[in-house]
């Protein structure tokens, strides 16, 4: 069964994707302090907005790092904080701010910070998850070479939101930036 998630605004525990040519699973859950939360297996979370009191959950998820992408001057993002909630875990903490526009430079760092030794598995966020999720889009074509429609259907799972520019610009980066 093959389920698209376009924004979603609320938090039901649901499987998602049980294909067998994505290998993995996309799960939602309802988790305490986080917006949107998805998950493929123990590789990678995408989610919204997240709170200080959510990150010892995460780290006990067995998350190594987080990947933070909201910009500093959102409402409610608080990235010193959350820099500081991090670094107690121990886990490794990237903040690499993103409007969601076409940026390459962007891309380029969120492939170095996913693909630095010991970031995987990683719990990649923004306010809502859409920009999460074209990041890690990016990331399976370019480091993990999938082929555009199995890497597009799963990251609209994980909450790609149906943005087709910032889709598009996903694609081509990766497609055009293989590591």
């Amino acid at each position: 069964m093959r389920l698209s998630i376009f924004g979603a605004s609320s938090l039901v525990l649901v499987g998602l994707l049980a294909s067998p040519a994505l290998g993995q699973e996309v799960v939602r859950e309802e988790v305490e302090g986080i917006r949107n939360f998805a998950r493929v297996g123990t590789t990678i979370a995408c989610a919204g907005a997240i709170t200080t009191t959510a990150i010892p959950e995460i780290e006990e998820m067995g998350f190594a790092s987080i990947i933070n992408l909201r910009r500093a001057t959102e409402e409610g993002a608080n990235v010193e904080a959350e820099a500081a909630a991090v670094a107690a875990t121990g886990m490794k903490y990237f903040h690499i701010p993103y409007d969601g526009s076409a940026d390459p430079a962007v891309a380029a760092q969120f492939l170095d910070a996913i693909t630095s030794e010991g970031a995987e598995p990683a719990f990649v966020h923004c306010a809502g998850g859409g920009r999460a999720a074209a990041m890690w889009l990016v990331k399976r074509i370019a480091v993990d070479h999938w082929d555009v429609e199995r890497a597009t259907e799963e990251a609209i799972a994980l909450g790609g939101e149906g943005n087709p520019e910032r889709r598009e610009f996903a694609i081509a980066y990766g497609q055009a930036n293989r590591r």
